[in-house]
């Protein structure tokens, strides 16, 4: 493992440092409701279809927005909304990595308050746990994950909403984000070993190697960033403790007041944890540090079962495998935990009504 001490940040490093500084007393306070997200990194839409001759204005009204709400990136918009946006956006564009460009342009500070606690954060490592903890501030709609595997580390990003448009444009863009984020913190010539996408394979990758200077597997179960674990050691220049714990304080209520969201939050726990770990309800609860009586009856309060959130995020992973990429019903199957194909066909004609190659090639010529 290394520890670097990196140089000074750059002028751009450094605009970034100040504004975290300047900014924290004036971060959003408004409680962010499940199924939304602050526009953050979204807010890069905009100006990418200028960047192709289209005035913005038309097309987010067009969807059911505001034009002025993304003046100010900590303003909040449903996630069904920015999905929808997306769509339209390739759409009018005619670029099927639109999402890619709009995260390439966004930074770390489009993290919001996150992203300004990544910056004063000790290490890599710890600046992306804090994003792990923390981004449901920020992202009701994305679930980060870091987990760590001999030498290497896989830095995943899931997209979770039920019926969610454009989720492998929002997953790139996410993505995009992730790899400039950890950029900002170990330095621009920072590059990651490989990345995964979990959408099928462009016409065209060069759009994709030349912003990830990396390896980019497409049509993979997972979106993730793969990079050595040492890494996760480098020291982060210029990081202030007392401004790092003022985020963490600040952060700390601003989750507190996001009030009861218990069933939503079993949801985003099962998002990146159901296609590779045992996810029984005595599991989960386990994890949880209650008793599996007590999982029961906090779902029940607010009328759902374990089984059925369980059921409707299977749903969800299936849909999205099966409309963004190209992996088999075997593949998709194994990856939710059914033994065999079959099984898993009964139980998604069980929640659609049709079997999953009757799905696939509806949504593919509809």
């Amino acid at each position: 493992m290394t520890n670097d001490i990196f140089p000074r940040p750059t002028r751009v490093g450094r605009e970034q440092f100040a504004s975290s500084r300047q900014s924290v007393l004036a971060a959003p306070e408004r409680r962010l409701p499940s199924g939304n997200i602050r526009l953050g990194v979204a807010k890069e839409i905009a100006p990418t279809l200028r960047d192709f001759g289209i005035d913005p204005d038309p097309v987010i009204r067009e969807v059911g927005l505001d034009p002025r709400v993304f003046d100010d990136e900590a303003n909040v918009i449903p996630y069904a909304s920015l999905g929808k946006l997306f769509a339209l956006s390739v759409a009018r564009t005619d670029c099927p990595h639109f999402g890619l460009l709009v995260g390439e342009r966004a930074t770390i500070l489009s993290l919001g308050m996150v992203g300004r606690l990544m910056l004063h954060s000790k290490n890599v490592g710890d600046a992306l746990r804090a994003l792990v903890s923390n981004l449901s501030i920020q992202n009701r709609g994305s679930v980060p994950r870091l987990t760590i595997s001999d030498d290497a580390a896989l830095f995943t990003l899931s997209v979770y909403h039920p019926e969610a448009e454009s989720a492998d444009q929002i997953s790139d863009g996410a993505v995009a984000c992730a790899v400039n984020a950890i950029r900002a913190l170990c330095g621009p010539g920072w590059n990651p070993t490989e990345v995964l996408l979990r959408r099928a394979a462009p016409a065209h990758h060069e759009p994709y190697r030349r912003h990830f200077r990396a390896l980019v597997r497409f049509d993979q179960e997972i979106a993730a960033i793969v990079f050595p674990a040492r890494d996760l050691e480098r020291s982060i220049a210029g990081a202030d403790p007392l401004l790092r714990a003022m985020l963490e304080e600040r952060i700390s209520q601003l989750k507190d007041d996001l009030g009861s969201e218990f069933p939503d939050d079993i949801r985003r726990l099962l998002r990146t944890r159901l296609t590779s770990h045992r996810c029984s309800a005595d599991a989960i609860a386990e994890l949880l540090a209650m008793h599996r009586r007590t999982l029961s009856r906090r779902l029940k309060g607010s009328g759902l079962g374990y089984r059925a959130i369980t059921n409707e995020i299977r749903f969800e992973i299936a849909r999205q495998l099966l409309e963004n990429s190209r992996v088999s019903l075997v593949q998709i199957a194994a990856t939710l935990g059914y033994s065999e194909a079959s099984a898993f066909t009964r139980a998604f004609r069980r929640w659609s009504g049709r079997t999953p190659t009757t799905w696939r090639t509806e949504i593919h010529h509809g």
